[in-house]
């Protein structure tokens, strides 16, 4: 595409233009840069809808990981409590002594 010279209407090698077509010119060049400004829309439209999409899958993972460590944690603790009482049932002085020296131990740090 010839230039045009500098504050002229003529190009580079010495043809002159109308402003009609001067001007016809501008119009295409402003549709094109319209069509590029809608395409840029569209594809950054595209690529919000991905990360979203994508964001809510590792949402989802994570609280599936996070319910699954809370009922292994469920799981353990209900094995602890049931270890708990057996050992009671089957020595309840010794639970006892054993209840009454970490009250005594929490008792005095509580003094502290």
């Amino acid at each position: 595409m010839a230039t045009p010279a500098a504050g002229t209407g003529k190009t580079q090698n010495g043809t002159r233009r109308t402003a009609a077509e001067l001007e016809a010119q501008i119009e295409i060049l402003r549709a094109e840069v319209a069509k590029l400004a809608d395409q840029l829309e569209s594809s950054s439209e595209i690529s919000m809808r991905a990360m979203k999409k994508a964001a809510a899958a590792g949402v989802d993972q994570l609280k599936s990981q996070g319910e699954a460590a809370y009922e292994g944690l469920r799981a353990n603790a209900r094995d602890i409590e049931g270890q708990v009482y057996a050992a009671v049932r089957e020595k309840p002085a010794t639970s006892l002594a054993i209840a009454a020296a970490v009250g005594f131990l929490l008792a005095l740090m509580a003094k502290r």
